[in-house]
C-alpha cells in the first residue's frame, strides 16, 4: 500500500468489535457497534480488567470521532504568523519533509527534534523511534511519558533490574492483606480500578491512602495519611525506621533475596518518628498504625502514582517505598510487591520500544553496544550510524528554537500537547513559537497544533488496529471498528510518507501487524521481550503478559517469584535520605501548590474538552483551598483566585473545601488559557529520571482585582484584594 493511500475497512453495521478504551492505562475492554451515524459503546464483560464497567470518558469516547470535534484535512501555514489553510496530503507531506531536511542540512541532525506520546500504540512508538534515529539521524527524541512514570521506572530498574508498572495482575490486589496507595486517586483517574480496592476490604484487607487531599479514594481508606506535599520520602523512611525499631524486619528474606540493607537501614534510622512528624505533618500514632496495618498480614502491597513520582526526588522517593517492601519481605512473593499505577493509555508500552531519549526497542539501553548491534541488525543499518542518547523531555522542549550550536530548530510532534501539559508552560509555548519549523500529527487542533507550520490529521483508536500494553504489562489488541474520514491517515502512514520523501523508500510499513512483527524481532532478548507475542495470540488469550520470549512461552503475569532481574537475582535496597523540594515556601510564596486530574477530563484535555457530556461534569479549572486559607484571603466559593509562582500566574474560581491541607492548594491541569495550572509548576528535574516537579512548588494565592500590578507582582498580574 502506498504512503499516499488511506487505509479503509468494511465493518458491518450492527457488528460488535471487541476493543479497548482510548484513555488510561487500565485499557478497559469495550465493544463498539455501528449505528446509523457513528458508534455505540457496549459493555465487554468478558475482559477481566474492568468486567464491562467504564467511566464517563470511556462511555463517551466515540464523540471525538465526529467530524465537528476533530481534524479532517491537513493544514499548512504559508507565512509566519499567517493563518492555517487546508492543503492536500502530498503538499503537506512535502512541506514537512522539506522543513525537517532543511533544518538538518543547515544545522545538523540534532537540530531536528521528535516528541512522542504515551498514547501512541506500540507500533507507532517503535516506528517513531526508528524514524528519528534512522531517517533523521537525530538523538533528540523523547516523549510525554517522561512526565508520568519515569521516576517509578528508574526506581524499579535500580531495585529489581526491570521496570513493569505492576509485577502482578490487578486481580491479585483483592487477595493481599494491605494496600498502601501513595499519591493516587483511582476513584477519579481510573474508576473501574476502584473495585479492586473495594473487594480488598470486603475480603478483610485494609487500605492506607497517602495523599495531601482527602480525595474520593481517601474516603474509602481505613487510614488516610495527609503529608505535606514533597515529604513522601520522609514519610516512607519514617515508616521503615519504625519497622526496624519494632522488630518487624524479615531478616531471612533480607539475607537471602536482597543486597544493600545495612546502608539503607542506617539511612532510615536517621528519620525518627518525631522528626518525620515535624517534616510531614503526619502524627506519630498514625505512623505506628500504618506500620501495624502493613506488617501484620502475611501479604501486602505498595502502589505509587504521580504524587510521589512527579518530584525532583521522585526516584529516591519511590526507592524508599520499595525499601519498605523489601525490608518486610513484601516483594517477589504471592500477593505482595511494589507496583506503579501507570497513567497514560500506553504509558507502559510507550516506554519500552524506542521513543525515549536513551532507549532502543525491548527496553534496551541505547548506550549498550550489544543492544545497538542487535537493533541495527533488525533495521539493516550500521550500529555506528545510530545516534547516542539525547535530551529528556523537558530539556528537549527547553532547547527548542535556541540560536545556539546545540539548539533544536525543527520539531515533529506526535500525540502530545506540551503547551498545556509541560511544566513552566508559558515558557515552553514561547520556545515552540520560536522554532524554525513545527509539524504536528494529531486528531484535534490542540493548543500545540495551533502553533504548527503543518498539521497532519491522523486516525484515532477506533479507526485503526494496533497494540498497547496496559499497566499490568499485558499486551492488548485495539481493533479497527470504523473507517476514518477520507482526509485522515494513520501515524504509520505519515511516517511512511515522510521516510520515502527523505530517502528511505522501504522500512516503514503502514500495516500495524507488519510493524509489530518487526518490533517482535527487535525486542527479542531484551528486558521487554515480545518475541513470542502475535496478534492472533493476543486475540485468543485477551492479552499476553511480557516477557514472552517465544511462541510456546505462557507469558509472565507475575514477576520475581523466583529471582529478581538483576545480575545476581537479588533486589537492591536504595540508601536514600529525605531532602527538601526544589522550592520551599517563603515569605513571598508561603503556600504549596499540587496538581492533578479530575474524573471527567483527561491529561491536557485536548480530546475530552470537546465532549459536551464531559464538559458539563467538569467545565473548567478551579483552585481548591482550605476554609482557613479562604478566610484569611477573604475569598468566597466561586470567586476568581490567582495562584502565583516564580514562573507565572494562573486564575480560576475558588473551591473551598476542608478536604485539603491548610498550607496547600490544588489545581487540575487539563485547561489552557489563564487557568493553565502548568504556567505555575516547577520544571526542576529529578537527577536520575529527569522528571519535572509537577507535584510541589511554592506559590501565593490572591483574590483577583482589576488595578495595575503591584511592585512584587508577576507581569500581567492584577493587584490582590487579599494575599496569602
Amino acid at each position: 500500500m502506498s504512503a499516499d493511500t488511506a487505509v479503509t475497512s468494511t465493518t458491518t453495521a450492527g457488528t460488535v468489535t471487541p476493543t479497548h478504551c482510548p484513555y488510561c492505562a487500565l485499557q478497559c475492554g469495550m465493544g463498539l457497534r455501528r449505528n446509523g451515524t457513528g458508534l455505540d459503546v457496549v459493555p465487554r464483560e468478558s475482559f477481566d480488567v474492568n468486567r464491562g464497567a467504564l467511566c464517563g470518558k470511556g462511555q463517551n469516547a466515540p464523540a471525538v470521532l465526529a467530524a465537528g470535534a476533530r481534524l479532517t484535512e491537513p493544514l499548512v501555514r504559508d507565512t509566519p504568523g499567517g493563518a492555517l489553510r487546508p492543503a492536500s496530503w502530498p503538499e503537506a507531506l512535502d512541506r514537512v519533509a522539506a522543513g525537517l531536511a532543511g533544518v538538518r542540512d543547515r544545522h545538523g541532525p540534532d537540530a531536528v527534534g521528535v516528541f512522542g506520546g504515551g498514547g501512541l500504540t506500540n507500533e507507532k512508538a517503535y516506528a517513531l523511534g526508528k524514524f528519528a534515529r534512522v531517517v533523521l539521524g537525530t538523538s533528540q527524541i523523547d516523549y510525554n511519558g517522561r512526565f508520568c512514570m519515569s521516576s517509578a521506572a528508574a526506581a524499579g530498574n535500580r531495585a529489581f533490574g526491570l521496570d513493569r508498572g505492576l509485577p502482578f495482575p490487578l486481580a491479585d490486589i483483592p487477595r493481599t492483606g494491605c494496600v498502601v496507595l501513595v499519591g493516587s486517586n483511582p476513584a477519579e483517574t481510573m474508576p473501574p480500578a476502584l473495585r479492586y480496592l473495594t473487594e480488598l476490604r470486603a475480603n478483610g484487607g485494609t487500605l492506607i491512602v497517602v495523599d495531601p487531599r482527602r480525595t474520593r479514594t481517601a474516603e474509602q481508606a481505613d487510614l488516610h495519611l495527609a503529608p505535606r506535599p514533597g515529604t513522601d520520602l520522609a514519610l516512607a523512611l519514617g515508616l521503615l525506621h519504625l519497622v526496624v525499631a519494632e522488630g518487624r524486619v524479615d531478616e531471612g528474606y533480607v539475607r537471602e533475596r536482597t543486597t544493600g540493607w545495612p546502608e539503607a537501614r542506617a539511612a532510615a534510622m536517621a528519620h525518627w518518628p518525631e522528626l518525620v512528624e515535624r517534616v510531614t505533618g503526619v502524627p506519630v500514632p498514625r505512623l505506628r498504625e500504618a506500620v501495624r496495618m502493613f506488617c501484620e498480614p502475611e501479604a501486602a502491597m505498595v502502589l505509587t502514582a504521580r504524587g510521589p513520582e512527579q518530584q525532583s526526588k521522585g526516584t529516591d522517593t519511590v526507592g524508599a517505598w520499595i525499601n519498605l517492601c523489601l525490608a518486610t519481605g513484601r516483594a517477589g512473593r504471592p500477593y505482595s510487591g511494589y507496583g506503579c499505577l501507570t497513567g497514560q493509555g500506553n504509558g507502559q508500552g510507550g516506554r519500552e520500544h524506542g521513543q525515549k531519549a536513551d532507549q532502543l526497542p525491548g527496553y534496551r539501553s541505547l548506550a549498550d553496544p550489544a543492544a545497538r548491534a542487535h537493533v541495527a541488525g533488525v533495521w539493516g543499518v550500521d550500529p555506528a550510524s545510530l545516534p547516542g542518547p539525547g535530551r529528556s523531555a523537558y530539556e528537549l522542549l527547553d532547547a527548542l528554537g535556541r540560536d545556539t550550536p546545540d539548539g533544536v530548530r525543527a520539531l515533529l510532534l506526535m500525540g502530545s500537547n506540551p503547551v498545556v501539559s509541560a511544566p513552566r508552560a508559558a515558557h515552553i509555548e514561547e520556545r515552540m513559537r520560536s522554532l524554525d519549523f513545527l509539524a504536528v500529527c494529531d486528531v484535534v487542533l490542540s493548543e500545540s497544533a495551533r502553533l504548527a507550520d503543518v498539521v497532519l490529521p491522523v486516525t484515532q483508536w477506533a479507526e485503526e488496529t494496533g497494540t498497547l500494553t496496559n499497566l499490568e504489562g499485558r499486551v492488548l489488541l485495539r481493533r479497527k471498528a470504523v473507517d476514518a474520514p477520507p482526509g485522515c491517515r494513520s501515524d504509520l502512514d505519515v511516517l511512511n510518507g515522510l521516510a520515502a520523501r527523505l530517502g528511505h523508500a522501504t522500512g516503514f510499513p503502514v500495516v500495524a501487524e507488519e510493524v509489530f512483527a518487526e518490533l517482535r524481532r527487535a525486542s527479542a532478548g531484551g528486558v521487554a521481550d515480545y518475541a513470542g507475542i502475535s496478534y492472533d495470540r493476543i486475540a485468543a488469550e485477551d492479552g499476553v503478559f511480557w516477557p514472552c520470549p517465544e511462541p510456546g512461552h505462557p507469558g509472565t503475569p507475575r514477576l520475581f517469584l523466583d529471582r529478581f532481574a538483576t545480575p545476581d537475582g537479588r533486589a537492591r535496597f536504595a540508601p536514600v535520605s529525605h531532602r527538601p523540594s526544589a522550592e520551599e515556601p517563603c515569605a513571598e510564596y508561603p503556600l504549596l501548590l499540587t496538581t492533578g486530574r479530575v474524573l471527567a477530563q483527561y491529561q491536557s484535555g485536548a480530546q475530552t474538552r470537546r465532549v459536551a457530556e464531559l464538559n458539563a461534569a467538569a467545565p473548567g479549572p478551579f483552585v481548591q483551598v482550605h476554609p482557613r486559607l479562604a478566610e484569611r484571603l477573604g475569598a468566597v466559593d466561586g470567586e476568581p483566585l490567582a495562584v502565583v509562582s516564580r514562573r507565572g500566574r494562573a486564575v480560576a474560581p475558588a473551591r473551598i473545601s476542608a478536604d485539603i491541607r491548610p498550607d496547600t492548594v490544588f489545581m487540575p491541569f487539563h485547561w489552557p488559557g489563564e487557568g493553565r495550572a502548568n504556567t505555575v509548576t516547577n520544571p526542576a528535574l529529578d537527577p536520575t529520571s529527569r522528571m519535572p516537579e509537577f507535584k510541589v512548588c511554592a506559590v501565593r494565592v490572591e483574590r483577583v482585582a482589576a488595578k495595575p500590578a503591584a511592585d512584587r507582582a508577576v507581569p500581567g498580574e492584577a493587584v490582590p484584594a487579599g494575599r496569602v
